[in-house]
């Protein structure tokens, strides 16, 4: 009989579906190992917060751990994990130093949500009005750091195609250590749009973000201060509805109803909220990874006006489900376009179920996800041979990150 696998989540924080798309991520990721046969502890030195999911009604263990103290080596010793998932590199840098020392024998996989430094670094280069050069990630501070995160583990899951090309060709990182794994969801069909509300049932223009994420903020902004005007100058009726978790005063003070610009605030039901829309706007101006609400229109036969940012990596070579355009006039004009014609808009929603199904299906990548993990079960010392630079960079890190956390350890104790 085979013996039941342990896997560990540590997290950065508590995984938060209707929050956000790296809730929404965590979750799949948890439902994947769950239908493999794995017991699953979730981790975190997070605070729990109002909108957190209840882990036990997925079978997951849930536990607190702390920051810079030695109680977690007894508890990973204790638990004995054959595998353990890391939630952004931050977390692998505060606990993976422990989980090497105490279960050697542990996988190590990283799940990088995206890559924090394009996503620094784009957002630099936009604030100093400049254009975004892929040379610029060799000066960031934070890509050092990721990169040498990247590095320490067996293997990383990677979101977007197009980060996948950036670690091989400009940080030279072998593929072996990195695995593509998009947002992963169920199949569609034309005839799950006959289930959505229809073309005449649908109200307004949406947007929908977590506002504790910078991208989403400078994207309301954008819309308020350019994009809407011009739409609101060719169509007079039109509204726009803006939903995001915490949402902040200087967001909240966006709301102005009498321009038909509604701040909503946080979403009790994101899907129900996108499905009842008729367009999404999202003129995204820097990121990285793949935008969950891009998807997720998808899914709620929904389409969508955006940037060349919002769209990369998110619909191979398909035609999109409504309109990319960097173009401030051009996004207006589409948008209105998407808005009242419901031919156009008819094929927008069949673009974005051709998207879904080509680029996100659940079924193609769940097996393969698990059949590389168990490769690494059965030959981890061979994985980790052909990582030089990785067990080097475990050796240094265990080192001075070990002395550090306890230098801090010692300090709090004072």
């Amino acid at each position: 009989m085979n013996q039941i696998k342990k896997l560990l989540i540590i997290g950065f924080v508590w995984p938060e579906p209707n929050s956000s798309a790296a809730g929404g991520r965590m979750m799949q990721l948890i439902s994947i190992f769950k239908q493999n046969g794995f017991e699953i502890t979730f981790a975190s030195p997070a605070l729990d917060s109002d909108f957190m999911v209840d882990l036990s009604e997925s079978g997951v263990k849930k536990v607190s751990i702390e920051l810079n103290n030695s109680s977690f080596d007894d508890f990973i010793i204790e638990l004995n994990p054959d595998v353990v998932l890391f939630d952004r590199f931050m977390i692998e840098e505060q606990f993976g130093w422990r989980v090497s020392e105490n279960c050697p024998k542990a996988i190590r996989l990283l799940d990088t949500e995206d890559l924090h430094c394009l996503r620094t670094a784009r957002q630099k280069a936009f604030k100093e009005n400049r254009v975004f050069e892929l040379h610029d990630l060799l000066s960031e501070e934070v890509a050092k750091r990721e990169i040498a995160s990247i590095l320490r583990c067996d293997l990383s899951f990677i979101i977007s195609e197009f980060e996948m090309k950036i670690l091989k060709d400009v940080f030279k990182i072998d593929s072996g250590l990195l695995y593509y794994l998009p947002f992963l969801v169920y199949e569609m069909s034309e005839f799950d749009l006959l289930k959505l509300p229809l073309f005449e049932e649908r109200r307004n223009f949406v947007f929908i973000g977590n506002f504790l994420h910078e991208p989403n903020w400078n994207t309301v902004q954008y819309l308020k201060e350019t994009i809407w005007p011009l739409i609101k100058k060719q169509f007079p009726e039109a509204v726009l509805e803006v939903y995001g978790a915490y949402p902040s005063q200087k967001v909240l003070q966006l709301h102005q109803p009498k321009n038909g610009f509604f701040i909503m605030g946080r979403a009790a039901d994101a899907n129900e909220i996108v499905k009842n829309a008729k367009v999404v706007l999202a003129p995204i101006r820097f990121g990285a990874g793949l935008k969950g609400k891009l998807l997720e229109a998808m899914q709620c036969g929904t389409p969508s006006v955006t940037t060349t940012i919002g769209s990369e990596a998110m619909h191979a070579n398909l035609s999109w489900n409504g309109f990319v355009t960097d173009d401030t006039e051009l996004f207006a004009k589409k948008a209105i376009e998407l808005y009242h014609d419901e031919k156009l808009w008819k094929q927008a929603q069949k673009n974005g179920v051709a998207i879904v199904n080509e680029c996100y299906q659940l079924s193609k990548y769940s097996t393969a996800l698990i059949a590389a993990i168990n490769s690494l079960l059965n030959d981890s010392e061979s994985h980790r041979l052909q990582n030089f630079m990785g067990s080097l960079l475990q050796h240094h890190t265990l080192k001075s990150t070990k002395y550090m956390a306890k230098w801090i350890e010692a300090k709090n104790k004072n």
